[in-house]
């Protein structure tokens, strides 16, 4: 038979130190702002593909997609995901749209 010590109530509930309580905070932080963003691009491509080519407003709607594309692929970068292959892949990113993904226009 083995024996183990004793031990005292409060030792089972250790409190979470400082830097890990922040550090699960930013974590959620980042978790969050990555969902917003997912759903922002979603909806940026989805009106992209009811844009047929060569229509008014095509153009506008790429732009809006490839930033919100960017905006999406850095915040995963932020995460610590850095494949971007699969998320072009998984959501249908057109070519178009990722030609001008980081674009930085000249206002």
């Amino acid at each position: 038979m083995a024996l183990r010590p004793p031990s005292l109530p409060f030792q089972r509930f250790r409190p979470v130190a400082g830097d890990s309580a922040l550090e699960a905070e930013l974590a959620g932080e980042k978790a969050a702002a990555l969902g917003r963003l997912a759903r922002a691009m979603e909806r940026s491509l989805a009106r992209l593909s009811a844009t047929p080519p060569g229509t008014p407003g095509r153009d506008a709607a790429v732009r809006a997609a490839a930033e919100d594309v960017w905006l999406f692929l850095v915040q995963r970068e932020v995460c610590g995901f850095t494949d971007q292959g699969s998320v072009i892949e998984h959501y249908g990113v057109p070519a178009e749209v990722m030609a001008r993904v980081g674009e930085r226009r000249g206002d």
